[in-house]
């Protein structure tokens, strides 16, 4: 095993299940102290931290909303009090509904981008002033294929994670100078998430045009995650990394 993470702390939104948890553990095996937060999943969030924390690494797990702007921004300070800051932050909290326009009621249009996209802005502001006074950092957006690439999607994620691709250019084009990296990674079907939930028909269209003809795996994205973050990717900026399996 690599420790290209070794000595850096880590911050990842949305780690109780699924990708966030992937990423968290990659990171932690590969050196970083790591933190993470959650909305719900109590039990899936003492998992997270049960697997972080195994021979004795240290991490923590707070819940807390990415909209609860206070609470986020005392979560970061309370962090960077006891580790001396942050280096990493992975915005991969994000929710989507299977719901075509016709049925999209407004308050849904606006949960999916109030986490989606507000969450980003509202982590990332609270990190990203103490990595500028640091002069260095990475943070990394989790978009999706859907946002690059004209799929088949719920038109309130899709424009969702449109918007972070966006973010992650233009928030990387302001703070490159301050030694900030900002990038996106966009996943496309995986074993868990919208990969496990859609109709079977879904599914094998989606793999009938992807050349891998297999989703990808939790682990396989994470492995990518520890990359972009890592030293060893010092020169890509604002850049939005694929990883579809070859669609």
């Amino acid at each position: 095993m690599t420790a290209r993470l070794a000595g850096k702390r880590a911050l990842v939104t949305g780690a109780s299940r699924g990708l966030g948890r992937a990423i968290a553990l990659r990171f932690a095996e590969e050196g970083a102290r790591v933190a993470f937060t959650y909305s719900r999943d109590e039990a899936g969030a003492a998992e997270t931290l049960r697997a972080l924390q195994h021979g004795g690494r240290e991490a923590r797990g707070t819940r807390c909303s990415v909209l609860d702007a206070r609470g986020t921004e005392a979560l970061v300070r309370e962090i960077e009090r006891d580790w001396g800051g942050l280096d990493i932050l992975v915005n991969n909290a994000g929710v989507s509904q299977n719901l075509p326009l016709a049925l999209l009621e407004e308050e849904d249009w606006d949960h999916v981008m109030d986490v989606n996209v507000k969450g980003t802005f509202l982590t990332s502001r609270a990190v990203v002033r103490g990595m500028i006074r640091r002069k260095g950092g990475v943070v990394l957006n989790i978009g999706s294929l859907a946002g690059v690439r004209m799929i088949e999607a719920p038109i309130h994620y899709f424009t969702s994670k449109a918007a972070i691709k966006g973010f992650t250019e233009a928030l990387a084009k302001e703070v490159a100078h301050h030694g900030v990296r900002v990038l996106c990674l966009a996943p496309g079907l995986l074993e868990d998430g919208l990969g496990k939930n859609l109709p079977d028909h879904r599914l094998a269209a989606y793999l009938k045009h992807t050349a891998l003809r297999r989703v990808g795996t939790l682990d396989e994205v994470a492995r990518v995650a520890a990359f972009l973050v890592s030293d060893a990717n010092g020169y890509m900026v604002g850049e939005t990394v694929v990883a579809d399996g070859g669609l």
